[in-house]
């Protein structure tokens, strides 16, 4: 019973909140797209002094000089509760909402210069690269993301409403107690991600660059 309805609690969620979802989502592939063209617009010295990186950067991989998975857990995971963090609390400002939203374009930006650069430089191993290293967590991330930006500029907006539309007046208690629960659910979630990150990763990341290396 309780199953069925969380179900349409979130079913109903998603309705209501559909056009801000798909905002968002745009958004984000916006990003995606700017992050990848960017790509284009760096000068051969520019390319190739990243590609060092990248290379030095791989060969610790391939050679597991990289830092513990624990840290590397660690590192992850707080970056990215941070990064929510921040979206949930300009949620409450009211005022930040237009940097939730530039805060998921750059993270769109950061995806598609990751997978624009692996591709432009190293080709088909650029794909595979970018599928083993940036996309297992990122099925995670991108969602709980999106979710949490569309939460966060849906309560802005209702706080709005209270605020300066009378007639629409809606208890805020429990818009506050239902905007504390997502995050909940979104940090458990971004434990899974950073997890991905930290232990599958490196080792699908040295596979296919021992693959590659052969």
């Amino acid at each position: 019973m309780r199953r069925q309805t969380f179900k349409s609690a979130l079913m109903l969620h998603f309705r209501e909140h559909s056009s801000i979802y798909l905002f968002m989502i745009v958004l984000f592939l916006m990003g995606v797209v700017f992050g990848a063209i960017v790509v284009n617009s760096l000068n051969f010295s520019q390319k190739q002094d990243l590609y060092y990186y990248l290379t030095r950067f791989f060969g610790q991989v391939s050679s597991g000089e990289l830092a513990g998975a624990y840290d590397m857990f660690q590192q992850s995971y707080f970056h990215n509760i941070k990064y929510v963090g921040l979206m949930w609390m300009l949620g409450i400002s009211i005022i930040g909402l237009p940097i939730i939203l530039i805060l998921l374009f750059l993270k769109g930006i950061v995806v598609g210069f990751t997978v624009g650069f692996l591709v432009n430089q190293m080709g088909w191993h650029g794909f595979l690269l970018s599928f083993v290293s940036v996309m297992p967590q990122n099925l995670l991330v991108i969602p709980a993301f999106i979710v949490m930006g569309t939460v966060s500029v849906s309560f802005s907006l209702k706080m709005v409403r209270n605020q300066f539309m009378k007639r629409a007046y809606e208890p805020v208690f429990p818009i506050i107690v239902r905007y504390m629960l997502v995050i909940i659910f979104v940090s458990i979630g971004l434990l899974a991600s950073s997890f991905i990150e930290a232990y599958l990763s490196p080792i699908l990341m040295r596979e296919v660059i021992q693959t590659i290396n052969k």
